[in-house]
């Protein structure tokens, strides 16, 4: 059965850290709902007596901080303490100000912008440090009763300049943000959006680099951190206790909780798939994993802690990636699953991806979108457009396109665009400058560098979103980008490619199913009956099942250490583990998709 919810256990014994934090240490590593906040500041006040108490309640935009201060005031003011306020929201700049300060990073165009440089400081105003002292230096003590000051919000512990006695962090994920965004959650500092397309670019190119660049920094300066994914019930942990659950969990296999959305042309096998709610009208995507958008669930004596993804290849890239993918990438995860489900939907956009020069020139971001698309389940008579005719042309193409557009008269796209029958189990290979796009009818898994924005549609078959406005159609940017020598013939030839077996052991076979020089990502494919030993050797591999039911990886210096991977499924092995075996525990044989970085890529993405 496919898990939607795994759980990454914490298999050694972690000490609470008594010595690294200010107050009574609580009586359990993870500790559930609000009173673990609340019992937390009443210890701190207990040493006190009637002194002045400065606590930060910083965290990621979107964290329900009204609920936790709601509840941490209640418990203070019934003890007998006073409580006042500083919110990080009065100091930011205005509204206006942070869309000219970030104009060129938001741009004109609906949906991309150009990644910003900047830091936390950007959002604030002038003076604003100076403006948080005084308030704090003229707070006054308590008289029978230590007297609480709390800065709250994102930016709190900066504003503050770290002068706490104790500071919590409270975090959500990525997409707990992004459906707070389909609702009426604004972005960061601003008092207005376009909509939920606007919010989603906001974040990406200025709100997620400026404060998750932040959180990463002040992290380790942090007492405590919340998960607030379940804002009825959190779950608060020392740092320091963070830190060590995460060594633990890196050091064994991994598997993020996917996240999924809904989309214009989605299909119904992955609603089916992961009994995703009836009243979605279909499912599009799943992100398992797009490091930065995925978070991870951390599992510890009974008790459940959801963190970014992020937070994990922060502190364990090392141990993850390797010492030569580290050296590559630094701490940025290079390679992403995901699935784009057409069964029963419609076609993608016609589209392309930008070439390397391209995206970091034009957008700030360091890696070009490397994309495959590997055919898991297909029905009827699906098809992958991959390239382009042998008789396009460049200044043809693009006046039908705009005629299209211009008109509303449909684009005949296998004029120009080469359609394939997509087969279960072929693979294709999409460079960047490859027009492409998959047909109705196919589970197409993507295995792919990680980044995923940069899709410049060419042609969307005339359709608006499921929110009713006409999907943006990148045109200009498209054609910057189109390699017109990826035609019929060297399509077939370069971009099809043959599984070619590579090793076999007993009636067992490993594939390569793709790899070229271009792309820095290796795909390989495992027919398994029984059991297959294989190392990491020393770098971050990769497997999704992708036929049969149900396989077992385990660690070869440790039988303890293991995990289960059914249908669909997809997990890292980091590349501290090193030699391990997969056992088909399945009732028939199996195959997996086995994926890393190539032995070949020696290209750093670090620098400019």
């Amino acid at each position: 059965m496919f898990v939607k919810r795994p759980v990454n256990l914490v298999r050694s014994p972690i000490p609470v850290p008594q010595d690294d934090i200010p107050s009574a240490a609580p009586p359990a590593v993870l500790r559930e709902g609000y009173s673990a906040i609340t019992a937390t500041l009443l210890q701190l006040a207990s040493g006190k007596g009637s002194g002045k108490l400065y606590v930060a309640l910083d965290g990621t935009h979107g964290a329900p901080f009204q609920t936790v201060l709601q509840k941490t005031m209640e418990a203070l003011e019934q003890a007998g303490h006073s409580v006042s306020l500083i919110g990080s929201g009065s100091y930011l700049k205005s509204g206006e100000e942070l869309r000219e300060f970030f104009a060129a990073n938001i741009t004109d165009n609906r949906a991309f912008g150009y990644f910003t440089d900047g830091s936390i400081e950007d959002y604030f105003r002038d003076g604003a440090r100076e403006e948080a002292a005084r308030r704090l230096d003229e707070m006054e003590s308590g008289t029978d009763s230590a007297a609480f000051c709390l800065v709250f919000g994102p930016g709190a512990y900066w504003l503050g300049e770290g002068r706490f006695d104790l500071s919590l962090y409270l975090d959500v994920s990525r997409e707990y943000q992004q459906a707070g965004h389909r609702q009426e959650l604004l972005s960061f500092g601003l008092n207005w959006n376009r909509d939920a397309v606007e919010k989603y670019k906001i974040a990406l190119f200025v709100e997620w680099p400026i404060l998750e660049t932040y959180r990463k920094q002040i992290l380790d300066q942090m007492d405590y951190y919340l998960d607030l994914n379940q804002p009825k019930q959190p779950v608060m942990t020392a740092v320091p206790s963070l830190r060590r659950m995460i060594s633990d969990i890196a050091g064994a296999p991994l598997r993020v909780k996917p996240f999924y959305a809904p989309g214009v042309w989605g299909g119904q096998f992955l609603k089916q798939l992961a009994d995703l709610p009836e009243d979605w009208v279909n499912c599009a995507w799943s992100f398992e994993p797009i490091a930065p958008e995925n978070s991870i669930l951390v599992g510890y004596e009974g008790k459940e802690m959801e963190i970014p993804f992020l937070l994990v290849m922060q502190q364990e890239h090392p141990a993850i990636l390797g010492e030569r993918l580290t050296g590559l990438f630094g701490d940025y995860f290079p390679i992403r699953f995901n699935y784009l489900d057409t069964m029963d939907g419609d076609n993608l956009s016609c589209q392309v991806h930008p070439t390397q020069d391209y995206i970091r020139s034009r957008f700030n971001e360091f890696m070009a979108q490397q994309e495959s698309y590997y055919i898991m389940e297909q029905q009827g008579d699906s098809g992958v457009y991959l390239g382009l005719t042998e008789d396009c042309t460049p200044e043809q193409f693009r006046h039908e396109v705009q005629k299209a557009q211009e008109t509303g008269i449909p684009l005949p796209l296998t004029d120009y665009v080469n359609r394939y029958e997509s087969r279960k189990g072929e693979l294709y290979l999409i460079p960047p400058g490859t027009v492409h796009s998959a047909g109705k009818d196919n589970l197409v898994l993507e295995i792919s560098s990680t980044t995923w924005w940069f899709t410049f549609k060419i042609y969307d078959f005339l359709r608006k979103d499921l929110d009713g406005k006409p999907r943006p159609i990148n045109i200009d940017f498209a054609f910057d980008n189109i390699d017109f020598t990826q035609k019929t013939a060297r399509v077939e030839e370069q971009l099809m490619p043959s599984p070619v077996l590579v090793q076999q052991q007993g009636e067992n076979e490993e594939y390569v199913l793709g790899q070229r020089s271009d792309l820095l990502f290796y795909v390989h494919r495992v027919h398994l009956k029984d059991t297959w030993k294989d190392d990491t050797r020393g770098e971050m591999t990769m497997y999704n099942l992708v036929e049969g039911e149900a396989v077992r990886i385990v660690s070869a210096a440790d039988e303890a250490v293991f995990v289960e991977l059914h249908y669909a499924e997809s997990y890292i092995l980091p590349a501290v583990l090193g030699e391990y075996t997969i056992v088909n525990t399945g009732s028939g044989p199996c195959k997996l998709i086995k994926a890393g970085v190539s032995a070949a890529w020696d290209v750093s993405l670090l620098e400019p």
